[in-house]
């Protein structure tokens, strides 16, 4: 069972930056494409970036221009670089693989952006 380790959340000021990681325990991100999601408290848990295996990455309207998703296949890590951050993006962070998710679910990191 490949498991999932979402890293580098925290509380940080609007307009602040952070770098989220996720880890794979085995190798998959050369075969899967990979999505950051997101679940704030009492909503659905929402897509937020996408990258397909050949590196192509897509992102929801309300992140576009601010977060910026890669992938080192060679250390089995999705990365989420978000920049600009504002209130709405407070939530708890996820990564799996896209569009189907085949993976159980990590323990995802939290984002908290607050003055």
């Amino acid at each position: 069972q490949v498991q999932l380790v979402e890293s580098g959340g925290g509380l940080v000021q609007p307009g602040g930056s952070l770098r989220l990681s996720c880890a794979a325990s085995r190798y998959i991100f050369s075969i899967y494409a990979m999505g950051w999601y997101r679940q704030a408290p009492g909503k659905q848990r929402e897509l937020v970036a996408t990258i397909n295996s050949g590196g192509g990455t897509n992102y929801a309207d309300s992140v576009k221009g601010r977060f910026t998703i890669s992938r080192d296949n060679a250390k089995n890590t999705v990365y989420l670089q978000m920049n600009s951050l504002e209130p709405e993006d407070t939530a708890v962070y996820y990564c799996n693989t896209y569009p189907h998710v085949y993976l159980a679910w990590g323990q995802g990191t939290q984002v908290t952006v607050s003055s």
